[in-house]
């Protein structure tokens, strides 16, 4: 019997032990399951951590750009690159790229995807590409760039403290100064064709501005508007024996097809004087133009200061101040005119 006892009591003992050892292991933290298998499968990927430990939010940038051209591609290569140079690399932004081939249902769809994905800012290349971004996404920040008149497309009417979410870059020239290198290169001029089209603000804005110049100097002036570019060609033979001279604005539709009026232009010696630098590399004789890679930088420049919190109100329009005439030796011989060595060392030649 009292081995029975001592038994019991024994039994007790170790009971009491095990509950309380089970007690404690409630307490305390999980047993660590088992390391999983290795899979092939790549974890997904989170946003980059700044030099505090924090991730970094990565900002949504669109830009729509009217139609491959030298001038535009400038633009765009030399934001992209300002940009990166300024701290926003791929570890920062993400850059959404497209292009709409000048057709205009191309660009408000583009527009219209961006606003669906609510990007944080959209860059627009060309008065038609920020027209179509301030009409499709009218809550995001537009900064665009190569709009001459921005007052005249309907897209601010403060250039010096912008309303909404509108600012950017112009690269509107005086056209008296187109003109009086007109004068310098071929005096003597008596009536000045005008190549355009009518749909595009920006160049009605421009030509209007030269008829007024003209008319305010003795010059006649006639006339000749597209809607496309396959038109452009008729319009330069349809001037062809009406005027001693051919300006045509910073117009994309003529632009595009700026090989053939010079072509056209050339067999009838005929100069051109375009708004652009570039269509005088595509066979224009010469202007007085805007460096179009500043002005990628000098967007890219507006851009960061939004990015970084200052309202867009708060970033006037800006124009640039540099200029530089611009010469195309090639249709110059072509055309049977000389220039000076005094003109020709204070421009910028390309052949």
């Amino acid at each position: 019997m009292k081995l029975s006892v001592c038994f019991l009591k024994a039994v007790r003992v170790l009971l009491a032990c095990a509950c309380t050892t089970a007690l404690f292991s409630g307490c305390g933290s999980a047993p660590a399951a088992p390391a999983p298998a290795a899979s092939s499968v790549e974890p997904a990927a989170s946003a980059p951590a700044s030099q505090d430990g924090q991730e970094t939010e990565i900002r949504k940038i669109g830009i729509v750009q009217i139609m491959e051209h030298p001038s535009l591609n400038q633009i765009r290569e030399s934001f992209l690159s300002e940009l990166e140079s300024l701290g926003y690399d791929s570890s920062k932004v993400e850059i959404d790229y497209k292009n709409a081939n000048s057709e205009q249902s191309n660009l408000t769809s583009i527009c219209q995807t961006f606003a669906g994905d609510k990007k944080d800012l959209i860059v627009a290349i060309a008065t038609p590409s920020a027209q179509a971004a301030a009409a499709a996404a009218p809550e995001i920040p537009l900064v665009f760039s190569a709009v001459t008149d921005p007052v005249s497309a309907g897209l601010i009417t403060n250039p010096e403290k912008p309303e909404g979410l509108i600012t950017g870059t112009s690269d509107a020239i005086a056209v008296d100064q187109i003109f009086d290198l007109m004068e310098k290169l071929t005096p003597g001029v008596q009536t000045v064709g005008m190549i355009y089209n009518l749909g595009e603000d920006n160049s009605v804005s421009v030509i209007n501005n030269a008829k007024a110049f003209c008319d305010a100097n003795g010059i006649a002036y006639t006339e000749a508007t597209v809607t496309n570019s396959s038109e452009v060609q008729q319009a330069a033979l349809s001037l062809v024996g009406k005027c001693q001279a051919i300006f045509t604005p910073i117009d994309n539709t003529v632009a595009s097809a700026m090989p053939v009026l010079s072509q056209v232009a050339i067999e009838n010696k005929i100069p051109v004087y375009p708004g652009a630098d570039s269509m005088v590399i595509d066979g224009g004789f010469a202007t007085v133009g805007v460096d179009y890679i500043l002005l990628g930088r000098q967007t890219a420049a507006m851009a960061a200061k939004i990015l970084e919190g200052t309202p867009v109100s708060g970033v006037p329009v800006e124009t640039l101040t540099e200029v530089s005439t611009i010469i195309n030796q090639t249709t110059a011989e072509a055309l049977g005119i000389e220039i000076s060595q005094e003109i020709l060392s204070n421009a910028t030649v390309v052949e």
